[in-house]
């Protein structure tokens, strides 16, 4: 096993806003208005999503613009983050078509000059699903990458187009998802020692380790000696369960767990998300 090592996507932003803008430039009327895994939202709504992910992190990272939010706790922030979300949604869905697009390259590209900019190797802010602790830039970019990897899946999933499955493009997302085991485990005790390896088949998978160390999960890369519970799940039900787009109820037919049943059934628990 070894600590989890740096995952630099900074370059990939350039290439999945061009998919994306392909994708979008691409669709009918009819498509743009198809349901999508996200409840209530339709592919113009996800589209309309990402536009408002770009606009709010240029606002707040770039420019400095804070908005002012009482937030106390975990509940509270997905609250807002959920209201925040639907109102501009909302308010945002008299956008044609084309000027989303439009607005999509205009805001992405300046959010991808933005991300290039930074120190990967830097301390930044929490990411809040893993935990509130600061966290290195390269962390939080990557969770800014898995937003723009799985909704531009929805929207090619409701219109019947090819993922971004290529390992290039969802190993990083799976291996950023992976720092969430940790706080899906908080609350589980156990006694120094105890490990739990997850793998995730497929070529874009790999394989991760929790040990109880001085009573703290931590995270590693690799298998753990004799584990107390392994758990397996491919590439494709793992990202939709760390979405949630699949309940932990769906999901126990396509896991295997071996060892301590309870134990290894925990990473069900696992979200990746903030809402």
């Amino acid at each position: 096993m070894k600590p989890p090592q740096p995952i630099l996507v900074a370059d990939l932003f350039p290439e999945i806003l061009d998919e994306l803008l392909r994708l979008l430039a691409g669709l009918s009327a009819e498509e743009w208005e198809k349901p999508t895994a996200c409840p209530g939202w339709s592919v113009k709504d996800v589209a309309l999503h990402l536009l408002g992910d770009e606009i709010g992190n240029l606002l707040r990272r770039r420019d400095g613009h804070a908005v002012s939010a009482s937030i106390a706790g975990w509940e509270d922030l997905v609250a807002f983050i959920n209201d925040w979300n639907q109102r501009w949604v909302e308010a945002a869905r008299r956008i044609s078509p084309r000027l989303v697009i439009d607005l999509l390259q205009f805001t992405g590209v300046q959010m991808c000059e933005y991300f290039r900019s930074l120190d990967p190797y830097a301390m930044g802010g929490a990411v809040s699903w893993v935990g509130p602790d600061p966290a290195p830039v390269w962390l939080d970019l990557a969770r800014e990458y898995t937003e723009r990897w799985h909704h531009q899946q929805h929207i090619r999933d409701a219109v019947g187009k090819p993922g971004l499955k290529q390992p290039r493009y969802l190993a990083p997302v799976l291996a950023a998802f992976m720092h969430a085991m940790p706080r899906a485990y908080r609350q589980t005790p156990a006694v120094d020692g105890t490990s739990i390896t997850a793998t995730i088949a497929w070529q874009s998978g790999g394989q991760w380790s929790l040990l109880r160390e001085k009573g703290v999960w931590r995270l590693y890369e690799g298998v753990a000696p004799g584990p107390d519970a392994e758990v397996g799940l491919d590439e494709d039900v793992a990202w939709w369960l760390f979405t949630r787009g699949l309940t932990a109820d769906q999901v126990r037919r396509h896991i295997t767990v071996s060892g301590d049943q309870a134990l290894g059934m925990r990473v069900l628990d696992m979200i990746s998300i903030i809402a």
